[in-house]
């Protein structure tokens, strides 16, 4: 069986200030013409499908596009699951009618857990769909005081599984979430860290042939080269810049053994970072001057309005700053706040309620900023 695996799509993206959505429509295209000339049996989309939970109108009419060819055009199954950008409510409209259309799109966490089945010339292949889901939805759904983090949640899907399913046949795991080991980037949103880290340990996948990711957008493998994240399909910060986005080919025979190729997805514009001298770059132009640039001018005097200047050249400059002006004070907040970026939400509110008051937050107040913290999470995810 031969499966395409993509993810964190985030259609209605602004890099920027800029709308991604004709970008996004140009690399979809590719992505088309990908399938198309490798034919796979299931195309798998691990969530993220949009980048917020109410999508700009174009975005929608993208993703209808996009759906409509590959299940009524090419006629290839889609397999595919919300992200943490997703509104599950939303993108679970018509996901029953759909399902006729071999257009399978799993939202919420049901305590069936069935899994999709499709065969091929060897026999049945096992698609389990997880979508992203927050700790205390599957403490509620397996009625569970014990779980209280994404990994003790991911903990219970895999148990329920394994109950329910006889793993040495070809079963395929669908999820999104952060595998400990995962190379992150600064456009990815923060896991809810409530009650517990993030992180989830990628030795409960042992027992799936291949283990479909989304959530971290830099195309790799966890531990194994089983466990893979395919990455997004665009650069979506200057911190993916040397990312080289791709989609995964992953080819499984009759025994569940996987042979895996990337096939890169090359953007309408890039997203770079340059660096040079103020009158050679508008003297001497760069390749692609079109691409969306985060420029750093080595000059050290004065330079009269640069962005004006350099606009003329480089119409589509993102991000401009002046290299040589890094101080000792700057790289001491740079780590301050990778500090503060291991920390859960809780914490940060800890942290900025005793930086106020000059004391420890209460156990009473900790507790009640706890369920706010979950409470504005579940609004904006739409649910």
């Amino acid at each position: 069986m031969k499966i395409l695996h993509t993810a964190d799509w985030h259609l209605g993206k602004i890099v920027n200030s800029v709308h991604m959505t004709v970008e996004q429509d140009f690399v979809l295209s590719q992505l088309i013409n990908i399938i198309r000339s490798e034919q796979p049996d299931v195309v798998i989309i691990a969530g993220d499908l949009y980048d917020r939970a109410v999508p700009p109108k174009e975005a929608v009419d993208l993703l209808n596009r996009v759906f409509t060819t590959l299940v009524t055009d090419i006629k290839v199954p889609v397999l595919a699951i919300s992200g943490n950008h997703d509104s599950p409510e939303r993108l679970e409209f018509g996901t029953e009618l759909f399902r006729m259309q071999h257009l399978h799109i799993e939202t919420k966490l049901s305590r069936s857990l069935k899994p999709v089945v499709i065969e091929d010339e060897y026999g049945p292949v096992y698609f389990h769909l997880v979508p992203y889901i927050e700790p205390a939805e599957a403490k509620e759904l397996f009625d569970d005081d014990r779980i209280h983090s994404h990994q003790t949640a991911m903990e219970a899907v895999i148990n329920y599984i394994k109950e329910n399913n006889d793993l040495r046949e070809r079963h395929i795991f669908v999820g999104h979430a952060f595998v400990a080991g995962g190379m992150e980037s600064e456009s990815e949103e923060r896991l809810s860290m409530i009650g517990g880290s993030p992180y989830i340990d990628s030795n409960i996948f042992q027992d799936f042939v291949y283990v479909a990711l989304g959530h971290l957008h830099q195309p790799q493998r966890i531990k194994r080269d089983v466990v893979r994240y395919s990455g997004s399909i665009l650069k979506y910060s200057f911190s993916e810049a040397n990312h080289k986005k791709s989609v995964t080919i992953v080819e499984i025979d009759g025994e569940g053994k996987c042979n895996i190729n990337l096939i890169p997805l090359v953007p309408k514009h890039d997203l770079r970072i340059v660096e040079g001298y103020f009158d050679e770059l508008l003297s001497h132009p760069l390749d692609n001057n079109e691409d969306y640039l985060h420029i750093r001018l080595l000059d050290k005097g004065q330079i009269m309005d640069p962005m004006y200047k350099l606009r003329k050249v480089y119409p589509n400059i993102l991000r401009l700053e002046r290299a040589g002006f890094s101080t000792t004070k700057s790289l001491s907040d740079l780590q301050q706040i990778r500090q503060k970026q291991t920390q859960s939400h809780t914490e940060l509110f800890a942290s900025f309620y005793q930086e106020i008051t000059g004391e420890e937050m209460d156990d009473k107040r900790m507790e009640y900023i706890e369920k706010t913290i979950s409470t504005v999470i579940h609004k904006e995810r739409g649910e």
